[in-house]
């Protein structure tokens, strides 16, 4: 009777011999090594090709308008992405593979991206958008949003509404030390 390390030897010998006596066996293996060291020097080339930018220091928190916040998309001199969430302003430039130029959601980039969040549409808003004919559960949605962005990225200040002044942050104010912010999902009352 033979013991378990025989049986498992004999088991990979039948395996080898089998891969070996078959021309067509050995011409996939011989492909899947191929793809395989191609996938492997290409990933260690881009990392040789792309050092790591050095982080660009904290932007002040500073509410902004539409017009202040198109010019961070990413094709600035700092190469800065700022997103808009529900009417907050987050730098996600350290996510710029995303956001950035090139990046599958460069169309929020110095943007609202809210509506295009709740609707799963890689659209961004050009204008101040109250988003009050969202549906509930889009509502939400955007709320959701806007938690990730709060727990990844750096808060910067509010969406400014047309016409709206913004407030003065002192150097050491955060986003939750403001008496002032409030969701924006919600229609302002008039």
């Amino acid at each position: 009777m033979e013991t378990k390390d025989e049986e498992v030897a004999a088991f990979i010998s039948r395996i080898f011999n089998e891969i070996v006596s078959s021309p067509l066996n050995l011409a996939l293996l011989g492909a899947i090594g191929y793809v395989a060291y191609k996938i492997i020097a290409t990933q260690m080339e881009e990392r040789k090709i792309k050092p790591e930018e050095p982080p660009l220091p904290k932007l002040r928190k500073q509410d902004m308008t539409m017009e202040q916040l198109k010019q961070y998309n990413g094709t600035g001199p700092e190469g800065r992405v700022l997103v808009a969430v529900n009417g907050k302003v987050f730098d996600v430039t350290k996510g710029k593979r995303f956001y950035g130029p090139g990046g599958p959601y460069a169309a929020f980039a110095g943007r609202d991206a809210s509506r295009g969040l709740a609707t799963f549409s890689v659209a961004a808003s050009e204008e101040f958008d109250d988003l009050s004919d969202l549906t509930p559960v889009q509502k939400e949605s955007v709320k959701e949003w806007e938690t990730q962005f709060t727990e990844k990225y750096e808060y910067i200040g509010r969406l400014l509404r047309p016409g709206e002044l913004s407030r003065n942050y002192s150097d050491g104010e955060t986003e939750g030390e403001s008496s002032e912010e409030e969701d924006v999902t919600r229609p302002k009352a008039e």
